[in-house]
C-alpha cells in the first residue's frame, strides 16, 4: 500500500515568504508614520479653523470683543471632545474678527 505524502510548504518556502513580509514591512513602515503625522497636523489645523469661526460666531451673537474656549464650550458654540482637543493642542483664539 502506499504512503500518500501530504502535500504542505517546506520550511524554506515558509520562511522566505516571512523574509520578504519583514522586507515589505520595512519600507512600509516609514511612510505610514509620517501619514499619521501629516494627518494629526491637518486635524489640528482644521481644529484651530473651527474653534476661530465658532469664537467669530459667538462675538457676533453675543457683541462681546474677547471670548475664552470655556465660554465656547458653556454656550456650546464647541462640544466636550472639541474643547479638550483645542485645551491638549493649546490653540489660541484670535481677539480680532478680520480676517486676511
Amino acid at each position: 500500500m502506499k504512503k500518500k505524502r501530504i502535500q504542505g510548504f517546506t520550511l524554506i518556502e515558509m520562511s522566505v515568504v516571512i523574509f520578504i513580509i519583514g522586507i515589505l514591512l520595512l519600507l512600509i513602515m516609514p511612510k505610514i508614520g509620517a501619514q499619521k503625522n501629516n494627518a494629526q497636523k491637518v486635524g489640528g489645523e482644521a481644529l484651530s479653523e473651527v474653534v476661530q469661526t465658532q469664537a467669530d460666531l459667538y462675538r457676533s451673537d453675543n457683541s462681546v470683543t474677547t471670548v475664552s474656549l470655556d465660554q465656547l464650550r458653556d454656550s456650546n458654540y464647541l462640544n466636550q471632545k472639541q474643547y479638550d482637543e483645542a485645551v491638549k493642542e493649546k490653540i489660541n483664539i484670535n481677539s480680532d474678527e478680520t480676517k486676511e
